[in-house]
């Protein structure tokens, strides 16, 4: 039954595929055939970005074939968001700035007011009310690019194009489909390149960053977050470019983690902190939700990717202040995992790690639900899981993830 549960299984299956013993697999990789031995066994979470990326590139095989694809289950929260990906799909890949896939298309203050009423349910995670019109107001996007009635309509479709790409991005990549994400950036860039608009082109940078390959990349990741940081700081002269410049700050921070480059990372998220102390600590009205908040909750991120458990994660969330994520559930449930899968890693506090993580699913149980990582915990709680009540807690987790329990 484990066997199809955990990242660590699927690890020993592709080792086995590929003739390695444990020996030479830690070798390659760099992690420790006693923590490579466990992980196969369902006994240490492999979560960590770092270490998914060091295994990927050791077995050859991307990320996905490591840590499994969508997992499509019977609960209806978890396995509907799916069905918004095949129309994303086909307005991505028959639309181009220079064909459109449609033939007509709805006034663009209308499509306007269309991005502005899903930006709510995207930065919830409700993938559901998101794939409601994101397709057809891509459609439509590309139209008014395509045949606009002059240069300010223009460029009011490119920028609603590069708003509506954000949205398409995020959706594919937290649902498990990172090539169509890239290519969901890919279309902003263009757009943005049009514009030529540093800020624009910043926000198109930050897509582009959270959608590179992984597996032995995360150097170009980290160059790439840096490069577009140093660019755009010269133009960041308003608040608005002030926020995608601390969303690429905080972006440079976390590459740096999964880097093993502690200090950099650190540096990285001093600026990001800096930026944000020059607004109000508001997610309301921001570009990704950038503010002082979101840094804490970002740090949190940075420092369970650089191995920080137990005790000392739950020492960092308390630097958060929840009640300014409540409107935000998409920024809550990231962190609430994030504490969990932190707490997780540590025997004196798994029992605290479910109630993180069962509140990060409540939160936003579309992405929760979908989340690789949290499933990995998940899995490895549940096989670790000693006592009555924290076993009934997972079981039920586990269930509606469609992790076998």
């Amino acid at each position: 039954m484990h066997a199809e549960t955990t990242t660590g299984t699927r690890l020993r299956s592709l080792r086995r595929w590929r003739g390695m013993t444990l020996e030479e697999l830690a070798g390659l990789s760099g992690l420790s055939k006693s923590f490579l031995s466990m992980a196969e066994r369902g006994l240490r979470a492999l979560d960590r970005r770092s270490h998914i990326s060091a295994l990927a590139a050791a077995l050859e095989v991307s990320e996905t074939e490591l840590v499994g694809g969508p997992h499509l289950g019977s609960d209806h929260l978890q396995s509907d968001p799916h069905t918004v990906v095949p129309p994303i799909r086909t307005a991505l890949q028959t639309n181009t700035l220079l064909s459109p896939g449609a033939d007509r298309a709805r006034p663009l203050d209308e499509l306007v007011a269309e991005m502005a009423r899903i930006e709510p349910h995207h930065q919830a995670c409700n993938y559901l009310e998101v794939g409601r019109s994101l397709p057809w107001l891509l459609d439509e996007l590309h139209f008014h690019a395509c045949a606009p009635a002059d240069e300010a309509a223009y460029r009011v479709a490119l920028e609603t194009l590069v708003d509506a790409c954000v949205a398409a991005t995020f959706t594919c990549k937290d649902l498990g489909y990172p090539d169509l994400a890239h290519l969901a950036a890919v279309r902003a860039e263009e757009a943005a390149r049009i514009l030529d608009d540093p800020v624009r082109r910043g926000q198109a940078d930050f897509l582009r960053i959270h959608t590179m390959p992984r597996a032995g990349s995360w150097d170009r990741t980290l160059a790439a977050a840096e490069l577009a940081a140093d660019r755009l700081e010269p133009h960041a002269h308003d608040e608005h470019g002030q926020q995608v410049l601390g969303m690429l700050t905080l972006s440079a921070s976390l590459a740096a983690a999964v880097n093993h480059k502690a200090q950099r990372a650190r540096d990285w998220i001093g600026e990001a902190a800096d930026l944000a102390r020059r607004m109000p600590d508001t997610l309301d009205e921001t570009w990704m939700s950038f503010s002082s908040t979101n840094v804490g909750v970002w740090d949190v991120a940075v420092n369970v990717e650089c191995g920080r458990t137990g005790i000392a994660v739950l020492d960092l969330a308390r630097n958060v202040d929840e009640t300014k994520l409540a409107d935000k559930q998409g920024r809550h449930a990231a962190f609430l995992a994030d504490v969990g899968r932190g707490l997780a890693r540590d025997t004196k506090t798994k029992d605290e790690a479910v109630r993180w993580l069962h509140r990060a699913e409540r939160a936003a149980p579309q992405w929760i639900r979908n989340s690789s990582p949290v499933r990995e915990a998940v899995g490895v709680l549940l096989e670790q899981a000693r006592t009555t009540s924290q076993g009934r807690e997972l079981r039920g987790m586990a269930s509606r993830m469609g992790v076998p329990h």
